[in-house]
């Protein structure tokens, strides 16, 4: 029997099981610290995430913001936090993808990409060749990032943003919905836009 114990019943957390399941976990359960969520989907969630330093069972963390996403790796640095794949991707052999990183269906990652820790690549998101793709970023659904760019940790990425190739951005940035990036982003913020402009430097 395979056993996963995800860290976050929530959305994120109900997509997540679903990929582990097709994975080939035939157990999983949930942790979260709200007392009156029992379930998550089908699954029951089982206790507090203080219980997550105490097991040996595979674990993933399907939390949406990158700063508890980050501390929860901290706590649990020496634990088995797993990378998730969705069976219906394409992701070229010379991929590499760092730990606890979650890829979901549809999603295309093109040769010599690199993909960090903690990372979400969302559902139907592109990332091209030569990419490299720093921890703790999030890729929202149908967001396409072209060949030979970087991201920076924490950025995040909103739903059909496009960044044109040989972009570098910074981390700590967040890409409005729809944004189009054509040149670097040096300076942490937020960018919306066609082109994108900061409304919101940090």
């Amino acid at each position: 029997m395979k056993k996963i114990v995800i860290i976050g019943a929530s959305g994120h957390g109900k997509v997540v099981a679903d990929i582990a399941l097709r994975c080939g976990y035939d157990e999983i359960a949930f942790l979260d610290d709200n007392e009156s969520v029992k379930t998550c989907g089908k699954w029951d969630c089982i206790g507090k995430t203080d219980m997550a330093s105490q097991l040996n069972d595979d674990l993933f963390i399907a939390i949406g913001n990158a700063d508890v996403r980050k501390a929860f790796f901290d706590r649990l640095k020496d634990k088995k936090i797993v990378s998730l794949v969705h069976p219906q991707t394409v992701i070229a052999n010379s991929v590499k993808i760092g730990r606890g990183t979650v890829i979901m269906a549809g999603a295309v990652i093109n040769p010599d990409a690199e993909i960090g820790e903690g990372c979400i690549i969302n559902t139907c998101s592109s990332v091209d060749h030569d990419c490299r793709i720093r921890d703790f970023v999030h890729i929202s659904v149908g967001a396409h990032i072209s060949g030979t760019v970087e991201i920076g940790e924490f950025t995040w990425v909103g739903a059909g943003a496009t960044v044109s190739n040989n972009i570098n951005i910074c981390g700590n940035c967040v890409l409005g919905a729809g944004a189009v990036v054509v040149k670097d982003i040096s300076e942490s913020g937020t960018y919306i836009g066609v082109p994108a402009k900061v409304i919101n430097k940090m």
